[in-house]
């Protein structure tokens, strides 16, 4: 286990170097991430480090085929690095199919091209990521498996072949009532019972087979030990018994482990955990769906005393196993013929509760790109304070108006407050982040600074508050904006005050205290002017007769903007290379703003998966067949449409202008240049040149 995993070194953060100051906070910090590191280790096999500090992401969201691409992970990677630990990721391996498929209905375990990427692009990411000190998760789906289906049959597995020994599933190791029964009608099959519940989607594992166990143990040595992941995320462990997940994890080892054991019932969860037990110690975390379920509660009811029911993050036995997450792939809400059980209001509040608790957080995907300021300030919050998986709560009040905890951490002691209540920090604590029915307050022991806008890029001036988090009353801030060391003699304000941000800039700040300059914390931000534009999508006329496009906006609140499902007819078309094509233009009002799209041939008539997100031009063909029952989009829009530019000279009184696709001005060019030389030292993408589109 490496530093990155148990202490939080963000490159947009420094500390002075000052022997003084080595000898207080600071070596209290090192000496704490060795003590760390030597309990991870010697912990490694109790399914999930001990006063362990880390944050975890869900890297992906339903039909998120576009958007979660290994390469395009791979390019968020430094910024993902920066304030999470973990990045949980679909299944990697190959489904056999032509289709996009979320990794559920696995065929394939050592063939690891999937709907996301190819092997050498997963192994790409995953190295990446670890380089950058954030691990990887795999999601592993050993509940069930299915066939490569020559002749519709549902039995006949795949043979593979890793380190030399061929690896294959027979009808031994299918459970004897997989389907409740119908497969032993039509097959010999002769595994035993199901050690857990039946799923009929496919063929369920006996997990008491030698030749299961075999299978599953190098599948997952593989994982672990060839791609690089650094855990597993075990896919609904009530498919089979806990003590498997036992046995797996003490003979692999992996770092990190959670089941999905889907069940707001905190005993159930605490007996899953308990069944995963090898050898005295506890094999796997495990999902806390009874913290997620009191989070919808208290946010669907403005009931904040919600979040005081019994569940594994508050139980002080348990917490060590607790992933907590307000919201995930199956909860969210994909489309009005699939709302799922989504939290639908304060979602900052939902996710500062998460961030300022013990057990690891997981925060989903969608909720990072919707609220990435907020989120971004709490995990810096949460680091800082050294809140981990096992941090010690003291409940301040509970009442359906104002639920308040306080949460000790390594370094400084946190307080998270909801409700509709206003609340007022008590002496020795500032508030420090606010938002919606929330606010976190940090007590001053922590000796920062603090200002309340993050690192990143924005699309227009903002002021960022400097805040002196001491126990000195007379603490001032110290800064400067080109990313120089502050000193005592450097612009100095006092806690409140506040700075303009216009431009790229370094913000250096450090808190002066008698007369000394103490922790110092560095943002960088950068202005990217946003300008309003219009995406259109084309969908090739797939000849249904009528074309219905539905869409909602990703804005949190699943906004509607074509009409309640299933949208409206499109009428609009165009000729393109002597095909008609419908399409449908869209305000893109915000640089985070993007939409999602369903085309259909009406209610309950057919309709394609969720497409998206979207936040630029798009170009769309249909299959002509349903594949479980939905049509699959192939997204043709690098073919058509868009332009690759040539060296074709510009009039020396030209100006060439480059704007990225969300509309952000990224240079201006003069005279004798031509596309190609204003696109030159960019990113691969897609970018608008003088109004045409083109891809580089």
């Amino acid at each position: 286990m490496d530093f990155s995993t148990v202490c939080w070194n963000e490159s947009a953060t420094r500390e002075p170097t000052s022997d003084n100051y080595l000898t207080g906070k600071s070596m209290k910090r090192i000496l704490f991430c060795i003590v760390m590191v030597w309990c991870g280790i010697t912990a490694m096999a109790q399914g999930w480090p001990s006063r362990y500090g880390g944050v975890m992401l869900q890297g992906f969201y339903w039909d998120s085929f576009v958007d979660t691409q290994w390469s395009n992970l791979e390019e968020q990677s430094d910024e993902l690095s920066k304030y999470f630990d973990l990045i949980w990721v679909p299944q990697s391996g190959y489904c056999n199919s032509s289709y996009n498929n979320m990794g559920y209905a696995p065929v394939y375990w050592f063939n690891q091209n999937s709907s996301f990427g190819t092997e050498q692009q997963l192994r790409s990411f995953i190295s990446t990521c670890s380089q950058k000190g954030m691990g990887v998760i795999a999601d592993v789906v050993i509940n069930h498996r299915g066939s490569v289906g020559v002749d519709g049959s549902w039995v006949d597995f795949p043979a593979e072949t890793y380190k030399g020994v061929t690896y294959q599933l027979g009808l031994a190791d299918i459970c004897i009532d997989d389907d409740g029964g119908a497969t032993a009608q039509k097959y010999a099959v002769t595994g035993a019972k199901d050690s857990g519940e039946d799923w009929g989607g496919m063929r369920d594992l006996d997990h008491s087979s030698a030749n299961v166990q075999s299978n599953v143990l190098a599948y997952l040595d593989f994982l672990k030990n060839d791609l690089g992941y650094r855990g597993f995320r075990y896919d609904m462990t009530k498919g089979y018994a806990a003590s498997y997940t036992g046995l797996y994890n003490s003979k692999v080892s992996p770092e990190f482990s959670v089941g999905e054991y889907w069940d707001g019932n905190v005993s159930l969860l605490k007996n899953w955990l308990e069944g995963t037990r090898k050898d005295g110690a506890i094999q796997s975390a495990a999902f806390d769906f009874a913290t997620r379920y009191a989070i919808r509660d208290a946010c669907a009811g403005d009931r904040w005393s919600a979040l005081s029911a019994s569940a594994l993050a508050n139980d002080d036995s348990y917490k060590r196993y607790a992933v907590t997450f307000v919201e995930n792939h199956d909860t969210q809400y994909r489309s009005a013929s699939e709302p799922g059980d989504p939290v639908k209001n304060y979602l900052q509040a939902a996710n500062a509760y998460i961030l300022t608790m013990p057990g690891t957080p997981c925060v989903f995907l969608q909720h990072w790109k919707t609220y990435k300021k907020d989120i971004k300030q709490l995990v810096m919050l949460r680091k800082l304070a050294g809140v981990h998986n096992q941090s010690s709560t003291k409940t301040l009040n509970n009442s359906a108006s104002q639920y308040v905890v306080q949460v000790e951490g390594t370094d400084a002691n946190l307080i998270f407050a909801a409700g509709s209540a206003a609340y007022t920090p008590p002496t020795g604590y500032q508030q420090v982040a606010s938002g919606s029915r929330y606010a976190v307050c940090v007590s001053s022991s922590l000796e920062t600074p603090w200002v309340d806008v993050p690192s990143g890029s924005y699309s227009e001036a903002f002021d960022v508050t400097f805040t002196a988090v001491s126990a000195d009353a007379n603490a001032r801030l110290v800064y400067t904006t080109d990313g120089s060391t502050p000193t005592a003699s450097s612009a100095s304000v006092a806690s409140g005050a506040t700075l303009k941000v216009n431009g790229d800039m370094v913000l250096a700040v450090g808190l002066l205290s008698g007369g000394k300059v103490g922790k110092i914390i560095t943002r960088q931000y950068t202005i990217e002017q946003f300008q309003p534009y219009q995406a259109t999508v084309y969908v090739k006329d797939p000849d249904w007769g009528s074309v219905y496009l539905y869409s909602w906006a990703n804005d949190g609140k699943n906004t509607q903007l074509n009409g309640s499902w299933p949208g409206k007819v499109m009428t609009q078309t165009t000729t393109i290379e002597g095909e008609k094509w419908y399409y449908h233009t869209f305000d893109v009002t915000s640089a985070d703003y993007s939409f999602n799209v369903i085309f259909s041939k009406g209610s309950n008539t057919g309709q394609t998966v969720d497409i998206g997100p979207i936040a630029q031009d798009r170009y769309y063909v249909l299959s002509s067949t349903m594949t479980n029952g939905k049509y699959t989009v192939t997204d043709v829009t690098s073919t058509t449409g868009i332009e690759t530019p040539v060296k074709e000279r510009t009039q020396a009184d030209d100006v060439l202008t480059v704007y990225g696709i969300t509309g952000a001005k990224i240079r201006e060019m003069r005279g004798t240049s031509c596309a190609a030389d204003a696109l030159d030292g960019l990113p691969h993408g897609i970018y608008v040149v003088n109004g045409k589109k083109v891809c580089r």
